[in-house]
Protein backbone atom coordinates (compact mmCIF):
# COMPACT_ATOMS: atom_id res chain seq x y z
CA UNK A 1 0.00 0.00 0.00
CA UNK A 2 1.60 3.73 -0.71
CA UNK A 3 1.17 6.95 0.79
CA UNK A 4 -1.06 7.50 -1.59
CA UNK A 5 -4.06 6.63 0.14
CA UNK A 6 -4.91 6.84 4.54
CA UNK A 7 -6.98 4.10 6.20
CA UNK A 8 -9.49 5.46 8.46
CA UNK A 9 -11.19 1.40 9.43
CA UNK A 10 -10.20 -1.97 8.60
CA UNK A 11 -12.18 -5.02 9.70
CA UNK A 12 -12.72 -8.37 8.89
CA UNK A 13 -15.93 -9.13 7.26
CA UNK A 14 -16.81 -12.88 5.33
CA UNK A 15 -13.23 -14.18 5.44
CA UNK A 16 -12.19 -11.04 3.54
CA UNK A 17 -11.52 -7.36 4.60
CA UNK A 18 -13.56 -4.21 4.50
CA UNK A 19 -11.53 -0.79 4.75
CA UNK A 20 -12.31 2.91 4.84
CA UNK A 21 -10.22 5.37 3.24
CA UNK A 22 -9.04 8.95 2.57
CA UNK A 23 -6.73 10.77 -0.26
CA UNK A 24 -5.93 13.70 -2.03
CA UNK A 25 -7.80 13.96 -5.38
CA UNK A 26 -6.23 15.98 -7.84
CA UNK A 27 -9.15 16.11 -9.84
CA UNK A 28 -11.79 17.66 -6.76
CA UNK A 29 -9.11 19.57 -5.13
CA UNK A 30 -10.25 17.77 -2.12
CA UNK A 31 -9.60 14.98 0.21
CA UNK A 32 -11.89 12.00 -0.81
CA UNK A 33 -13.21 9.43 0.76
CA UNK A 34 -14.05 5.75 -0.12
CA UNK A 35 -14.32 2.02 1.01
CA UNK A 36 -12.53 -1.13 -0.55
CA UNK A 37 -14.02 -4.70 0.43
CA UNK A 38 -11.45 -6.91 -0.45
CA UNK A 39 -12.75 -10.56 -0.78
CA UNK A 40 -10.93 -13.78 0.80
CA UNK A 41 -9.53 -14.80 -2.70
CA UNK A 42 -7.54 -11.06 -2.76
CA UNK A 43 -5.34 -12.42 -0.01
CA UNK A 44 -3.93 -15.18 -2.89
CA UNK A 45 -4.12 -13.52 -6.31
CA UNK A 46 -5.59 -10.09 -7.82
CA UNK A 47 -9.54 -9.90 -7.81
CA UNK A 48 -11.78 -7.90 -9.69
CA UNK A 49 -13.01 -4.61 -8.68
CA UNK A 50 -16.84 -3.51 -8.94
CA UNK A 51 -17.27 -0.02 -8.56
CA UNK A 52 -20.93 1.35 -7.06
CA UNK A 53 -21.87 5.05 -7.19
CA UNK A 54 -24.58 5.77 -4.60
CA UNK A 55 -27.44 8.07 -5.06
CA UNK A 56 -28.18 11.74 -3.73
CA UNK A 57 -27.63 11.97 -0.37
CA UNK A 58 -25.26 9.45 0.38
CA UNK A 59 -21.84 8.74 1.04
CA UNK A 60 -19.05 6.35 0.43
CA UNK A 61 -20.50 4.06 3.44
CA UNK A 62 -24.22 4.04 2.65
CA UNK A 63 -24.14 0.91 0.17
CA UNK A 64 -21.24 -0.43 1.66
CA UNK A 65 -23.33 -0.70 4.71
CA UNK A 66 -27.04 -0.85 3.55
CA UNK A 67 -26.70 -3.23 0.79
CA UNK A 68 -25.34 -6.37 1.55
CA UNK A 69 -23.34 -7.47 -0.72
CA UNK A 70 -20.04 -8.14 1.18
CA UNK A 71 -21.01 -12.06 1.37
CA UNK A 72 -22.24 -12.39 -2.02
CA UNK A 73 -18.66 -10.71 -3.20
CA UNK A 74 -17.04 -13.01 -1.06
CA UNK A 75 -18.78 -15.93 -2.46
CA UNK A 76 -17.35 -14.55 -6.05
CA UNK A 77 -14.33 -13.03 -5.60
CA UNK A 78 -15.43 -9.92 -6.32
CA UNK A 79 -13.76 -6.57 -4.66
CA UNK A 80 -16.23 -3.70 -3.92
CA UNK A 81 -15.31 -0.07 -4.40
CA UNK A 82 -17.64 2.67 -3.47
CA UNK A 83 -16.41 6.18 -3.11
CA UNK A 84 -18.52 9.39 -2.02
CA UNK A 85 -20.95 11.31 -4.04
CA UNK A 86 -19.33 14.88 -3.89
CA UNK A 87 -16.49 17.15 -2.66
CA UNK A 88 -16.39 18.14 0.72
CA UNK A 89 -15.32 20.50 2.69
CA UNK A 90 -16.01 23.32 -0.31
CA UNK A 91 -18.17 25.34 1.33
CA UNK A 92 -19.13 27.34 -2.50
CA UNK A 93 -22.00 29.37 -2.75
CA UNK A 94 -25.37 27.74 -3.04
CA UNK A 95 -23.51 24.24 -2.06
CA UNK A 96 -25.47 23.25 0.63
CA UNK A 97 -29.32 25.15 0.16
CA UNK A 98 -30.70 21.73 -1.29
CA UNK A 99 -30.43 17.98 -1.03
CA UNK A 100 -30.39 17.69 -4.31
CA UNK A 101 -27.57 19.72 -6.04
CA UNK A 102 -24.13 20.25 -4.42
CA UNK A 103 -23.17 18.79 -1.47
CA UNK A 104 -23.40 14.97 -1.89
CA UNK A 105 -25.39 15.63 -5.48
CA UNK A 106 -22.22 15.56 -7.69
CA UNK A 107 -24.05 13.48 -10.62
CA UNK A 108 -20.39 11.94 -11.93
CA UNK A 109 -19.83 14.56 -14.30
CA UNK A 110 -17.23 17.02 -14.82
CA UNK A 111 -18.83 20.89 -14.36
CA UNK A 112 -17.98 22.99 -16.96
CA UNK A 113 -19.84 26.06 -14.93
CA UNK A 114 -18.39 29.06 -12.35
CA UNK A 115 -18.40 28.34 -8.98
CA UNK A 116 -17.92 24.12 -9.56
CA UNK A 117 -15.71 23.61 -12.37
CA UNK A 118 -12.56 23.43 -10.79
CA UNK A 119 -13.65 20.75 -8.37
CA UNK A 120 -16.85 19.18 -9.26
CA UNK A 121 -15.41 16.65 -11.39
CA UNK A 122 -16.80 13.37 -10.22
CA UNK A 123 -16.85 12.01 -13.81
CA UNK A 124 -13.18 12.15 -14.34
CA UNK A 125 -12.42 11.08 -10.71
CA UNK A 126 -14.75 7.85 -11.21
CA UNK A 127 -13.09 7.17 -14.49
CA UNK A 128 -9.82 7.75 -14.17
CA UNK A 129 -8.56 8.96 -10.69
CA UNK A 130 -10.02 6.28 -8.26
CA UNK A 131 -9.44 3.15 -10.66
CA UNK A 132 -5.84 4.08 -10.90
CA UNK A 133 -5.25 4.80 -7.03
CA UNK A 134 -7.32 1.44 -6.27
CA UNK A 135 -5.25 -0.73 -8.67
CA UNK A 136 -1.59 0.60 -7.31
CA UNK A 137 -3.18 0.36 -3.85
CA UNK A 138 -4.98 -2.83 -3.70
CA UNK A 139 -4.61 -6.59 -5.34
CA UNK A 140 -7.26 -5.87 -8.13
CA UNK A 141 -6.78 -6.61 -11.50
CA UNK A 142 -7.13 -3.42 -14.09
CA UNK A 143 -8.47 -4.95 -17.15
CA UNK A 144 -11.49 -6.22 -14.89
CA UNK A 145 -13.47 -3.15 -14.47
CA UNK A 146 -17.19 -2.71 -13.48
CA UNK A 147 -19.55 0.18 -12.61
CA UNK A 148 -23.15 -0.21 -11.15
CA UNK A 149 -25.21 2.33 -9.30
CA UNK A 150 -28.52 3.43 -7.81
CA UNK A 151 -30.71 6.31 -8.84
CA UNK A 152 -27.81 9.45 -9.30
CA UNK A 153 -25.60 7.13 -9.36
CA UNK A 154 -27.03 4.79 -11.43
CA UNK A 155 -27.30 7.44 -14.01
CA UNK A 156 -23.12 7.81 -13.57
CA UNK A 157 -22.65 3.88 -13.53
CA UNK A 158 -24.52 3.72 -17.74
CA UNK A 159 -23.15 7.33 -18.43
CA UNK A 160 -19.92 6.38 -17.59
CA UNK A 161 -19.65 2.89 -18.98
CA UNK A 162 -21.30 4.46 -22.24
CA UNK A 163 -18.49 7.19 -22.37
CA UNK A 164 -16.29 4.77 -21.82
CA UNK A 165 -16.41 1.35 -23.23
CA UNK A 166 -13.08 -0.35 -23.59
CA UNK A 167 -12.77 0.75 -19.63
CA UNK A 168 -15.94 -0.88 -17.92
CA UNK A 169 -16.33 -4.30 -19.34
CA UNK A 170 -19.57 -4.64 -17.10
CA UNK A 171 -22.39 -2.21 -15.96
CA UNK A 172 -25.96 -2.39 -13.93
CA UNK A 173 -28.24 0.04 -12.22
CA UNK A 174 -30.81 0.19 -9.83
CA UNK A 175 -33.41 2.33 -10.49
CA UNK A 176 -31.36 4.97 -12.17
CA UNK A 177 -32.28 8.50 -13.54
CA UNK A 178 -31.85 7.44 -17.06
CA UNK A 179 -33.20 10.18 -19.14
CA UNK A 180 -31.48 13.65 -16.90
CA UNK A 181 -32.39 15.97 -19.72
CA UNK A 182 -35.86 15.28 -19.93
CA UNK A 183 -36.52 15.39 -15.95
CA UNK A 184 -36.24 18.07 -12.72
CA UNK A 185 -33.28 16.44 -11.13
CA UNK A 186 -31.27 16.44 -14.06
CA UNK A 187 -32.41 20.01 -15.00
CA UNK A 188 -31.45 21.39 -11.61
CA UNK A 189 -27.82 19.41 -11.88
CA UNK A 190 -27.19 20.10 -15.23
CA UNK A 191 -28.48 23.50 -16.00
CA UNK A 192 -25.95 24.77 -12.67
CA UNK A 193 -22.91 22.28 -13.40
CA UNK A 194 -23.28 22.46 -17.52
CA UNK A 195 -24.35 26.01 -18.20
CA UNK A 196 -27.67 27.04 -20.20
CA UNK A 197 -26.86 25.37 -23.17
CA UNK A 198 -28.85 22.16 -22.99
CA UNK A 199 -26.72 21.00 -26.03
CA UNK A 200 -24.04 20.32 -23.84
CA UNK A 201 -26.32 18.01 -21.35
CA UNK A 202 -26.55 15.40 -24.03
CA UNK A 203 -23.37 13.96 -23.07
CA UNK A 204 -24.51 12.81 -19.64
CA UNK A 205 -28.10 11.18 -20.62
CA UNK A 206 -27.58 7.18 -20.88
CA UNK A 207 -31.00 7.43 -22.78
CA UNK A 208 -29.57 9.76 -25.68
CA UNK A 209 -26.16 7.89 -25.61
CA UNK A 210 -27.56 5.14 -26.36
CA UNK A 211 -28.92 6.12 -29.08
CA UNK A 212 -25.50 7.20 -30.44
CA UNK A 213 -23.54 4.52 -29.28
CA UNK A 214 -24.81 1.41 -27.55
CA UNK A 215 -22.86 -0.33 -25.01
CA UNK A 216 -21.25 -3.65 -26.18
CA UNK A 217 -22.20 -5.87 -23.50
CA UNK A 218 -25.71 -6.06 -21.79
CA UNK A 219 -27.13 -3.66 -19.36
CA UNK A 220 -28.80 -4.77 -16.77
CA UNK A 221 -31.35 -2.53 -14.78
CA UNK A 222 -34.02 -3.44 -12.06
CA UNK A 223 -36.87 -1.10 -11.33
CA UNK A 224 -40.16 -1.09 -8.56
CA UNK A 225 -43.19 0.26 -9.71
CA UNK A 226 -43.72 0.84 -6.02
CA UNK A 227 -40.74 3.97 -6.67
CA UNK A 228 -42.42 7.33 -5.58
CA UNK A 229 -39.87 9.14 -8.32
CA UNK A 230 -40.57 6.71 -11.25
CA UNK A 231 -42.60 8.70 -13.34
CA UNK A 232 -41.13 12.12 -12.45
CA UNK A 233 -37.61 11.56 -12.74
CA UNK A 234 -36.42 7.93 -13.89
CA UNK A 235 -37.82 7.66 -16.81
CA UNK A 236 -37.32 4.12 -17.79
CA UNK A 237 -39.25 3.76 -20.79
CA UNK A 238 -37.36 6.35 -22.42
CA UNK A 239 -34.43 4.51 -21.68
CA UNK A 240 -35.88 1.02 -23.16
CA UNK A 241 -37.03 3.25 -25.93
CA UNK A 242 -33.43 4.04 -26.62
CA UNK A 243 -32.12 0.76 -26.31
CA UNK A 244 -34.63 -0.49 -28.54
CA UNK A 245 -34.12 1.89 -31.67
CA UNK A 246 -30.24 1.25 -31.37
CA UNK A 247 -29.59 -2.65 -30.67
CA UNK A 248 -28.71 -2.19 -27.23
CA UNK A 249 -29.59 -5.27 -25.52
CA UNK A 250 -30.90 -4.25 -22.41
CA UNK A 251 -32.36 -6.54 -19.76
CA UNK A 252 -34.98 -4.19 -17.98
CA UNK A 253 -36.53 -5.40 -14.95
CA UNK A 254 -39.46 -4.08 -13.79
CA UNK A 255 -40.50 -5.23 -10.00
CA UNK A 256 -44.16 -4.59 -8.59
CA UNK A 257 -44.32 -3.59 -4.72
CA UNK A 258 -40.54 -2.43 -5.01
CA UNK A 259 -39.64 1.23 -3.67
CA UNK A 260 -36.74 3.72 -4.25
CA UNK A 261 -35.28 2.17 -1.01
CA UNK A 262 -32.16 -0.29 -0.22
CA UNK A 263 -34.88 -2.77 1.12
CA UNK A 264 -34.76 -2.87 -3.35
CA UNK A 265 -31.65 -2.96 -3.77
CA UNK A 266 -30.75 -5.75 -0.98
CA UNK A 267 -33.21 -8.24 -2.76
CA UNK A 268 -31.54 -8.02 -6.27
CA UNK A 269 -27.88 -7.20 -5.56
CA UNK A 270 -27.30 -11.02 -5.80
CA UNK A 271 -28.40 -10.70 -9.71
CA UNK A 272 -26.29 -7.31 -9.91
CA UNK A 273 -22.89 -9.45 -8.43
CA UNK A 274 -23.79 -12.45 -11.08
CA UNK A 275 -23.88 -10.32 -13.88
CA UNK A 276 -21.11 -8.58 -13.38
CA UNK A 277 -18.80 -11.53 -12.35
CA UNK A 278 -20.06 -12.89 -15.49
CA UNK A 279 -18.72 -9.84 -17.14
CA UNK A 280 -15.70 -10.18 -16.09
CA UNK A 281 -15.06 -13.84 -16.35
CA UNK A 282 -15.94 -15.14 -12.85
CA UNK A 283 -18.51 -17.54 -13.65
Amino acid sequence: MTAAIEKRSDQACFGGRMGFYTHASTETGTPMKFGVYLPPQAAHRKVPALYYLAGLTCTEETFLIKAGAQRIAAELGLALVACDTSPRGLNLPGEADSWDFGLAAGFYLDATNEPWKKNYRMGSYINEELPALIEANFPIIGAKRGIFGHSMGGHGALVTALRNPTRWQSVSAFAPISNPVAVPWGQKAFGNYLGADASTWEQYDASLLIRKNPYPGLLLVDQGLADNFLNRELKPENLDAAARASGQRLSLRLHADYDHSYWFIQSFMADHLAHHASQLGLS
